[in-house]
């Protein structure tokens, strides 16, 4: 289990890359390290680009879409990234789908986000459950992934974290000898502000495992007159209900935190109680910039009431 708790942060080395249709950034506390990690999460970026990005035609994902329903032989690392992205979908009971690809399309998203960004002359699709994790079918034996007819696969959710976990594991694994074990105050990780026209919300250190961030105002845009996000919500192939702005959450792995911050969002309310049970430390922005901590989340941060969540 990951621990949070307030830090300083350390002078830090940063490089920064475009990839997935965002930002990647790597940040190392050993100067030396980075020309090696940096290439390690190069790697690993154009490695699961080429698989599951629905943007490119000539991905291993789109090919899967153009099967049309037929049973489909794939690569290894296709058929691991959808296998972990049912397994986020068991998890959160649904909450987090990889089936989304489709109602995403139909919000306008089915095109890389900086060509989305500017807003879409579009009507507001009609309201409709996703095809569901469950109508997907891998089979072990035969490396073989058969969709239901017109299901597309958005594997946003657990792809990037996937590569990130890969990457982490890479550099300790093939060179350990350049990196070290958490100090004793453990690792900073600034926290991205919410709030538009907001910077930083501080920071706080992390000393196993992974940490990661969902938010609805990132990738925000207008479909006709209607504001839209990247967060689907499976029950109805619509952007999720605003309730928070972001989550943040630790786990053992990027996966897991990843997943479980999605999951939130789609969740609303009941995240808190959800996350909780579960004892993920978590951190959540409210839309009325009030702040929700759980799990063992450092209590240091005030809601606009002026109560301490």
């Amino acid at each position: 289990m990951s621990r949070a708790a307030p830090v300083a942060p350390p002078a830090l080395t940063i490089y920064r890359t475009a990839a997935l249709g965002t930002q990647a950034e790597l940040v190392v506390t050993d100067p030396g390290s980075l020309v090696v990690a940096a290439r390690i999460l190069r790697d690993e970026l154009d490695r699961i680009d080429a698989l599951a990005s629905r943007f490119r035609a000539d991905s291993e994902i789109s090919a899967l879409h153009r099967a049309e329903g037929r049973r489909t032989g794939v690569s290894e690392g296709l058929f691991d990234a959808i296998r972990v992205s049912l397994a986020a979908a068991e998890a959160t009971e649904g909450a987090v789908d990889p089936t989304v690809g489709g109602a995403l399309c139909r919000l306008g998203y089915d095109r890389d986000f900086s060509k989305v960004a500017g807003g879409r002359s579009r009507r507001l699709p009609m309201a409709r459950p996703v095809p569901g994790w469950r109508s997907v079918v891998l089979d072990e034996r035969d490396r073989t992934v058969t969709l239901q007819p017109g299901t597309q696969l958005d594997l946003g959710a657990t792809a990037k974290a996937l590569a990130a976990d890969r990457a982490a594991a890479a550099r300790y694994h093939n060179y350990h000898n350049l990196f070290y074990i958490a100090p004793a105050e453990g690792f900073s990780v600034g926290l991205q502000g919410g709030r538009p026209g907001l910077g930083p919300d501080g920071s706080v250190a992390i000393f196993s495992g992974g940490m990661a961030t969902s938010g609805i105002d990132g990738r925000r845009w207008l479909l006709g007159d209607h504001s839209v996000h990247h967060i689907v919500d499976p029950a109805s192939g619509h952007s999720a209900t605003p309730v928070w702005w972001r989550v943040t959450v630790c786990a053992a792995t990027c996966v897991g935190a990843n997943t479980a911050s999605t999951a939130a969002i789609v969740k609303g309310q009941d995240a808190v109680a959800w996350l909780g049970e579960r004892h993920l430390p978590a951190r959540l922005l409210a839309v009325d910039g009030t702040v929700t901590v759980v799990g063992g989340w450092p209590a240091e941060q005030v809601g606009t009431d002026g109560a301490e969540r």
